[in-house]
């Protein structure tokens, strides 16, 4: 039986640490795009950003390594659809620092494209201040974003 590329995708993330499921769901040179495309300062607080063009294997190692620093205590689809080989997911997930016990509520978004039954390309967003501050230790960040207004500090 022939699966929709949406349901591709929504059983690839309904357990994507899975290899069976991954190398079963995911092109073998599928790209994987976490967070950004490249971001070096990102990828020192969080190894699985960037641009991964391994494959299933890329796919796998991103969310083995993203459950080693969280533990995912929800992971919600509030709306899956596609058109064509095109999927977009939104909804938001939960997560838990492991290292420093803080936990944090993020949106996220997915784009993939899926063709002949497998994910050949996924870009995975989320609110990265918002899970980068579980990781926060220490320090204020001061910012000048406002070109009418003055500096911002988060404690």
């Amino acid at each position: 039986m022939s699966s929709t590329p949406v349901e591709i995708v929504q059983a690839l993330l309904k357990d994507p640490t899975n290899a069976e499921v991954v190398n079963r769901l995911v092109s073998p040179d599928a790209i994987y795009v976490s967070l950004s495309y490249d971001n070096p300062d990102l990828k020192k607080l969080m190894p699985w950003a960037g641009t991964h063009k391994d494959g299933p294997a890329s796919v796998f190692k991103v969310f083995q390594e993203l459950n080693t620093f969280w533990n995912i205590e929800a992971f919600d689809i509030q709306q899956i659809f596609g058109e064509g080989e095109n999927v977009a997911v939104f909804g938001s997930f939960t997560v838990h620092s492991v290292k420093l016990d803080k936990t944090f509520i993020s949106p996220f978004s997915v784009l993939a494209k899926v063709k002949n039954g497998l994910v050949t390309y996924m870009q995975y967003m989320e609110d990265t201040f918002g899970t980068g501050s579980t990781f926060r230790s220490g320090g204020t960040w001061t910012f000048q974003s406002n070109p009418d207004g003055s500096e911002v500090s988060v404690p």
